[in-house]
C-alpha cells in the first residue's frame, strides 16, 4: 500500500468512526504514524483527501459490481419495466459495496452542514441524471418508451429513485433495515412499474 492509499484508508476509518466534521489532517496523520506536515506532500487539504477517497471507493466499487451501460437495443424483446429493472439492479448491486455504502452514510448525516460532503453528492445526483437521461433518449429512439419530454421525465424518475434511496439509507441508520441494498426493495420495484406503464403507453404511436 502507498503512502497516500495509507491516508485514504485513515479517512475512511475515522469518518466511519467518528463522522467527516471528526476528520482532520492531525487526526489522519496520527492514525497512520508520520507528522502532519507529511500529508501536504500528498494532499493540500483535508478537503481534498475526501474528494479522492470518495474517488478511489466510486471506481472499486464500480469495479466489483459493474453498473450495465448497454444500449437499449440490447434489450430487443424487453419491456420498459424490465429494462429499468435491469439498470437499478446494477446501481443497487454498486452501492452496496461495503466500503462506499459505510462512506456514503457520513456524507448522508452530513450534507446539511458540510459543503465538502454536499458537493459530493451532488455530483452523484447528476450523475443519476445524466445516466438516466441516455439511457430514456435511447429507449425512445428504439421505441421502448413515449417521446414526451425525456428530459423532465429523466429528472423526475432519477430524483424519485434518489429519494427512495434516500429512504433506505435512513431506516438503515434508524436501524430499521440491515446495513446494505440487497437487490430492488418493494417500493422501488412498485414506482418502476407505474413509472413503466405510465410511459410504455402508445410509444410506438
Amino acid at each position: 500500500m502507498t503512502r497516500k492509499e495509507e491516508i485514504l484508508c485513515a479517512t475512511l476509518e475515522l469518518a466511519s468512526e467518528h463522522g467527516l466534521k471528526a476528520v482532520s489532517m492531525g487526526r489522519i496523520a496520527e492514525r497512520i504514524g508520520i507528522r502532519k506536515a507529511s500529508l501536504y506532500n500528498h494532499f493540500s487539504s483535508r478537503d481534498e483527501i475526501v474528494r479522492e477517497l470518495y474517488g478511489m471507493l466510486r471506481k472499486q466499487a464500480q469495479a466489483h459490481n459493474p453498473v450495465s451501460a448497454q444500449p437499449a437495443s440490447a434489450f430487443a424483446g424487453s419491456g420498459l419495466e424490465e429494462i429499468l429493472t435491469a439498470a437499478l439492479s446494477g446501481y443497487t448491486g454498486f452501492l452496496s459495496d461495503p466500503h462506499l455504502l459505510s462512506f456514503f452514510r457520513v456524507l448522508y448525516s452530513e450534507r446539511s452542514t458540510s459543503p465538502t460532503a454536499a458537493q459530493i453528492m451532488l455530483e452523484e445526483t447528476q450523475r443519476m441524471i445524466d445516466s438516466t437521461r441516455s439511457l430514456f433518449y435511447a429507449l425512445v429512439v428504439h421505441g421502448k418508451m413515449k417521446n414526451a419530454d425525456v428530459d423532465t421525465a429523466a429528472v423526475s424518475y432519477a430524483m424519485t429513485i434518489h429519494s427512495l434511496i434516500d429512504r433506505h439509507m435512513d431506516r438503515m441508520t434508524a436501524r430499521q433495515e440491515a446495513p446494505g441494498i440487497t437487490g430492488i426493495p418493494d417500493d422501488l420495484r412498485a414506482y418502476i412499474r407505474w413509472f413503466s406503464n405510465l410511459m410504455e403507453e402508445d410509444a410506438n404511436e
